[in-house]
């Protein structure tokens, strides 16, 4: 089942999902900001994206920028601010079985799905 990392507020996240909707496959929205992923699941997310923590962080976040922007900080720290900040997670993230992909772009979209 195709899941998505959604934010509704997120024009991005929302055509990402109305593309996934118009697919006629089996979705599960997941609503980071309601429920956060935990450290293991973030974890989980950055092996299947293929990418380092810092990749997924959206770094022009006011909280990141007043926070932690130029900060020497490891990935499991970045990792942990993610959890307690999901707002900081980019958006929106599709996971396809042991794949995922940020869904920013709806023609990548279509070749992932």
């Amino acid at each position: 089942m195709i899941q998505i990392y959604h934010n509704p507020r997120c024009g991005k996240s929302r055509n990402c999902l109305a593309f996934i909707e118009e697919t006629e496959k089996e979705y599960e929205i997941i609503k980071y900001l309601e429920n956060p992923p935990t450290l293991k699941e973030l974890e989980a997310l950055l092996k299947k994206l293929n990418l380092k923590p810092l990749d997924l962080v959206r770094q022009k976040e006011k909280i990141w920028i007043e926070n932690f922007k130029n900060k020497e900080m490891t990935e499991e720290e970045i990792l942990k601010v993610m959890v307690e900040n999901p707002i900081l997670i980019e958006r929106p993230i599709v996971i396809n079985g042991d794949k995922a992909i940020i869904g920013r772009d709806l023609n990548k979209m279509a070749d992932f799905l």
